[in-house]
């Protein structure tokens, strides 16, 4: 790993690392190089803690006040979760107990952790790699048992030993290539060997799979953003209450009920879905309508995937570039990924979508539920969703551009060696192609990025 110049490392540092709130139960954590100081001040000097143990033992105040009373746990390093002396002191839940322990830490020399300074230093001591750190953060913010699988696999260490799985193939071929272009006088030319052309192309077949499996977990983490678009009462906000089970949307016969963005989340297959209902899309005199519109097509520019509403009635067999010209008009080309849905089927139940939309264009009633069931199914399928989570971790877009990265550098080195024979250009994109995927579990990471990482992470973790 590089050299890392994060400051105050030496410090102990305290967190309460239970949620805020109240709660029966309320954790304090602290980690340092002696932790003694702190154990004698908050314990008294007649507690005998046994590692990995929990002492039932009251907490005291510099006045030897009792300020709670529970159980506390020593961690003595290096078998601790940060790799330093770990202290953690169990107490009643409420803000103001947890808070007065805290100062009372505080008094003694310690200081606030950072959010995320305590898997921070696991990482520093080599306890975690940096894909198992961010793992940890996954794992909490999961919001589907789906999600949580993968970030438990990647932090029992699956992600990472793939990685170091391609990093050694890129190293072995390093060396044989790099032999080659060390020693030109030999007669054979190792450079034309079938068995090192077949090892690049098995890499990069490897590699190409691997990072459709990362793009899965990826899924799983980020969930998809989906934008319901279309013109006035197309039932955008009837199909919004259908999906997410509930009447989060007013609705209405009037048009233009609809004024500004309103967001729901759901769960599909353990996919999360970020749902938006905007308002119709319409040239109106309206102020606040025209604001809305505003904010519709904003949304509509960051989405992953639209929906885009169509009353069944009016399709009378035009296109989608009829249906929504000012679409095309906006964004030339059409170059997003966008599902038409030819609503109210139990009304024009005759009329479904004609051969010119592809399969990405269904029947529904939103009134009635008809079609939702393919509508969801079409919905993962337009961004990728393959039902495959026992062999999904967790991932995160910037594991998903490094091994991209990767593989691209090593499609590159393979074109290089076929048509010109560069051995020396094939090394350095294997270089390269090394390099990108270190940096996912922190072998070469700059500090820079280990700030926005771990700033992510929830105190006390």
């Amino acid at each position: 790993m590089e050299s890392q110049n994060l400051q105050n490392n030496s410090d102990t540092i305290v967190a309460i690392a239970t949620a805020p709130g109240k709660g029966g139960i309320g954790v304090i954590r602290l980690s340092g190089a002696d932790l003694s100081v702190y154990i004698t001040g908050l314990l008294g000097t007649d507690i005998p803690l046994v590692p990995r143990q929990a002492q039932y033992a009251s907490f005291y105040d510099a006045k030897s006040v009792v300020l709670d009373q529970g159980l506390a746990l020593s961690f003595p390093a290096p078998n601790s979760f940060t790799g330093e002396h770990v202290l953690e002191l169990h107490g009643h839940g409420g803000p103001v107990v947890l808070d007065s322990i805290v100062n009372r830490c505080i008094e003694l020399g310690a200081r606030l952790a950072r959010p995320g300074e305590f898997s921070e230093r696991a990482f520093l001591n080599d306890k975690l790699d940096l894909a198992q750190a961010e793992a940890v953060a996954d794992l909490i913010d999961a919001s589907s048992s789906q999600a949580a699988k993968s970030a438990v696999r990647s932090l029992q260490g699956e992600f990472s030993a793939k990685i170091r799985d391609f990093v050694e193939r890129m190293i072995a071929i390093r060396v044989f290539v790099e032999a080659a272009i060390d020693f030109p006088e030999e007669e054979i030319d190792f450079l034309a060997d079938s068995a090192l052309r077949d090892k690049l192309y098995l890499l990069r077949s490897d590699l190409n799979l691997f990072l459709g499996t990362a793009e899965q977990g990826a899924l799983l983490r980020d969930g998809i953003t989906l934008v319901l678009a279309g013109k006035p009462n197309a039932g955008k906000s009837s199909l919004l209450n259908a999906l997410s089970g509930q009447d989060a949307a007013i609705v209405t016969s009037v048009a233009g009920t609809t004024r500004d963005v309103l967001r729901e989340k759901i769960s599909l297959n353990g996919i999360p879905l970020n749902i938006i209902d905007t308002a119709g899309l319409r040239t109106t005199d309206d102020l606040v309508e025209q604001e809305g519109v505003s904010r519709a097509w904003k949304e509509i520019e960051k989405a992953d995937a639209i929906l885009y509403v169509v009353d069944a009635v009016e399709q009378q067999d035009q296109s989608l570039e009829q249906l929504w010209p000012e679409y095309f008009d906006r964004f030339p080309g059409g170059c997003q990924n966008i599902i038409s849905i030819f609503n109210k089927q139990d009304l024009f139940p005759q009329t479904r979508p004609n051969s010119d939309y592809g399969e990405k264009a269904i029947g529904v009633s939103a009134k009635t539920g008809d079609g939702l069931t393919g509508l969801k199914h079409l919905i993962l399928e337009s961004v990728g969703y393959q039902d495959q989570a026992e062999g999904v971790f967790s991932a995160r877009r910037r594991h998903l551009s490094a091994i991209g990265s990767a593989t691209d550098l090593v499609c590159h080195g393979i074109e290089q060696l076929e048509l010109s024979n560069a051995g020396e250009l094939l090394a350095e994109d294997l270089r390269q192609a090394q390099r990108h995927l270190s940096e996912i579990t922190g072998e070469f990471t700059s500090d820079d990025l280990l700030g926005v990482i771990f700033s992510s992470f929830c105190i006390g973790k």
